[in-house]
């Protein structure tokens, strides 16, 4: 700390004796200046540059910024973020640069399901796409909590963490929509995301609406569906798979149960009217973390402690399928 002022300033001695004390400081001075110097030269020229290292460049963050876009008309409750893994700030859909790492290579595509958008754009999100077996509306807005809390809102922020996960993996992830889009996309534009991908695994994450009384999670798998612009046979069996290794890991790592309202106590579900699986061309699954209308299951969805051990059970599954 530096005192600046008339208060802090000392008494000037006389110039004449000043004089003198300024060159006898500076003759002392030269000779250490100049052994300082040789020395630095020396060390210079063995250090290859000369580069200041005990400076080194930030690394780029891993894991988003706090900010979200809140959910319309909705309330917002304490998440219980931790450090490095909040709820984060829209960024693009593409991923990050890859790290090394087990899945340096593989592509994996996220898919946050709905958009905290679609509650301001019911006339698009309505609208009839095809899905192969028949059409269906283009999204919705998804389930909530009852304070309020929504399927956007926890599919985003289970989605940003699950991305820091794998690309710490070495993994590339890309996602079908950030929150930075107004509304959607739609079911066949999301499959058609990780189509052009040429993904190695798709994973969309979602929160069941059910009634209270029925808990757990399960992982939705495509049927076998041949027909318009669908064709699911030849990605059943690796689908299945991978949901096997995501349920295995979910239940692991969060300590939640199956559902017990679908699947048979199994926490797997096939089904044959889901856009998202028929269009898709390459192995893809759905998770219901858990339903958000239990009371007991929405203390769950809420914390920010059990989002991060979802996000690790789901990645945990996608590294072991992915591994073989």
């Amino acid at each position: 700390m530096s005192y600046v002022g008339p208060d802090f300033d000392p008494p000037r001695p006389p110039r004449r004796s000043r004089r003198g004390l300024l060159t006898v400081a500076v003759a002392a001075l030269v000779p250490g200046a100049l052994v300082g110097w040789l020395v630095w030269q020396s060390v210079g020229d063995s250090g290859g540059g000369g580069t200041d290292r005990s400076v080194a460049p930030s690394p780029r963050a891993s894991s988003p910024s706090s900010s979200e876009p809140a959910s319309s008309g909705t309330s917002q409750p304490n998440d219980n973020k931790e450090p490095g893994t909040p709820d984060a700030s829209p960024s693009p859909s593409g991923s990050r640069p890859a790290a090394s790492g087990p899945l340096k290579g593989k592509v994996v595509v996220i898919d946050p399901g709905h958009n905290p958008g679609n509650f301001q754009h019911t006339a698009e999100i309505n609208r009839k796409v095809d899905i192969g077996t028949n059409s269906k509306e283009c999204d919705t807005t998804g389930a909530s909590t009852n304070s309020g809390y929504t399927e956007a809102r926890f599919t985003l922020d289970v989605s940003r963490r699950l991305r820091t996960l794998l690309e710490k993996q070495g993994a590339t992830v890309k996602f079908t929509q950030d929150g930075g889009r107004a509304w959607g996309p739609c079911v066949d534009e999301r499959a058609r995301i990780g189509n052009k991908a040429d993904a190695d695994a798709v994973v969309s994450i979602h929160a069941d609406g059910s009634a209270a009384g029925n808990r757990g999670f399960h992982v939705i798998l495509p049927g076998s569906v041949h027909a318009g612009d669908a064709d699911t046979r030849t990605i059943v069996a690796p689908s299945r798979e991978l949901g096997e290794r995501i349920a295995g890991n979910f239940v692991r790592a969060t300590g939640s149960a199956p559902s017990n309202y679908i699947g048979d106590g199994t926490g797997l579900d096939v089904r044959t009217d889901l856009g998202g699986l028929n269009l898709s061309t390459v192995p893809k699954v759905f998770i219901e973390c858990g339903n958000m209308r239990d009371s007991k299951d929405a203390a769950l969805l809420t914390s920010g402690a059990w989002r991060q051990k979802a996000a690790q059970g789901i990645s945990e599954g996608i590294v072991s399928f992915l591994h073989g």
